[in-house]
């Protein structure tokens, strides 16, 4: 992924007017990459927000990363941890066996690394990530779009990116999934950076 996005932001604007407009609004897109976390380390990190304020997540996540002092969360360490506490850090049940079972499956190889991930398709990495407890399809995109800044991703589940679409594009009903990968047949191959314009579009 660009780190300007000049050439994508450029494509998006020709391709699609309605785009054009928000683009226009909005200005330069801000889209980066989360480089510095493992890739068990961003699954972990997508676990922890499922379902929650973004407030209340990050306060959790906070307190598991104080678990281990100055060192980022590993699987290792997740493994060895108490599920006591990882409870008082405020992670639920479910919420551990999800996270043991993605630390498990980090060290078995089922999660690829981020060096096996630079040569696998958007497909296979999200086909290898859905074996993971409590990882789907929108968790496996958001590695593609944040962490491993793969171009062109199109979460059409996301429920920003289809109330984005729907304020952007004047619809009375959030777009049907069908719709939405219809329209974004425009936005190839930058469908990342289209996706980060329609979330801006709901700010």
């Amino acid at each position: 992924m660009p780190s300007n996005h000049l050439a994508a932001v450029e494509h998006l604007s020709v391709a699609d007017p309605r785009l054009a407009k928000l683009i226009e609004r909005i200005g330069p897109c801000g889209l980066k990459r989360r480089r510095q976390h493992s890739i068990f380390y961003s699954l972990m990190r997508s676990i922890i927000y499922q379902q929650l304020a973004g407030k209340a997540a990050a306060a959790i996540l906070g307190r598991v990363d104080a678990l281990f002092g100055d060192t980022q969360a590993t699987p290792e360490l997740i493994l060895e941890a108490t599920d006591e506490r990882l409870r008082l850090a405020g992670l639920s049940r479910n919420k551990i066996v999800a996270i043991r079972d993605l630390a498990s499956k980090t060290l078995d190889g089922t999660v690829p690394t981020a060096r096996a991930m630079a040569r696998m398709s958007d497909g296979e990495i999200i086909e290898r990530c859905i074996e993971v407890r409590g990882i789907g399809q929108w968790t496996a995109e958001m590695l593609l779009i944040f962490r491993l800044g793969r171009p062109d991703v199109l979460p059409v589940d996301d429920y920003g990116v289809r109330k984005g679409y729907q304020l952007t594009f004047k619809t009375p009903d959030l777009p049907t999934r069908q719709q939405l990968l219809k329209r974004g047949e425009r936005w190839r191959p930058y469908r990342s950076v289209a996706s980060w314009y329609l979330w801006r579009a709901c700010d």
